[in-house]
């Protein structure tokens, strides 16, 4: 598992990012976006996957939070 941050971007949308592999990239689904339960499998434009366990959805971003690859992601 690694630590990641999730941040969001000028859009409105939500940003990926792995410090330990410099990776950045936008997310383009949640699995879980509702108050009560946020997170689960992220999938990202470069085509990555990876899972956060399910949180409340948080007060304000960037957050950091631990993941896990289920796909390989695109550099």
């Amino acid at each position: 598992m690694a630590n990641i941050m999730i941040r969001e971007n000028p859009a409105g949308g939500l940003v990926f990012y792995l410090p330990k592999r410099d990776l950045e990239a936008d997310i383009q689904s949640i699995e879980f976006d509702g108050p009560d339960k946020w997170g689960g499998e992220l999938k990202l434009e470069n085509g990555g996957s990876y899972y956060i366990d399910p949180i409340p959805r948080p007060a304000r971003l960037p957050i950091s939070v631990r993941a896990r690859r289920l796909g390989a992601a695109e550099d």
